[in-house]
């Protein structure tokens, strides 16, 4: 058993799922270059088996349209586990309607594609004060 399943235990990585792979790679420099670090996952269902086996993340970054298992099944599928329910979560997407989806599915809110650098490292920071480490 995973000793940090407690609900209120965190640490300050933060998860970002997404299908794309150049956008995965291009977050994971820039965030380390921001001194953030970052978990990565291909889709929902990448992102609930990380979920389940590691310390919850300060904060989720979630592209909406993914196969397998999309934003919206993968907020559907979080929301039902009270372990990670309340774990913030904002959108990043390409998808116009990123307001509105973001509001249906209960998210803290959403970025659209491309982000500028310095909205989502200020996002990052509202929601994981504690993540931002020296970059090397």
């Amino acid at each position: 058993m995973n000793e940090h399943n407690g609900q209120n235990e965190h640490n300050d990585v933060i998860l970002v799922v997404d299908d794309d792979f150049d956008i995965r790679d291009t977050l994971a420099d820039v965030l380390e270059q921001e001194g953030f670090e970052a978990a990565f996952a291909a889709d929902g269902l990448e992102a609930l088996e990380y979920l389940s086996r590691n310390p919850r993340p300060c904060i989720i970054l979630l592209d909406w349209m993914m196969p397998r298992c999309d934003g919206a099944a993968f907020r559907a599928a979080q929301s039902r586990n009270p372990r990670i329910a309340d774990i913030p979560v904002v959108l990043l997407t390409a998808d116009v309607h990123a307001d509105t989806k973001s509001v249906a599915v209960g998210a803290a809110g959403f970025l659209r594609k491309p982000v500028q650098l310095s909205v989502l490292t200020s996002v990052l920071r509202q929601h994981c004060p504690g993540a931002v480490q020296s970059p090397s």
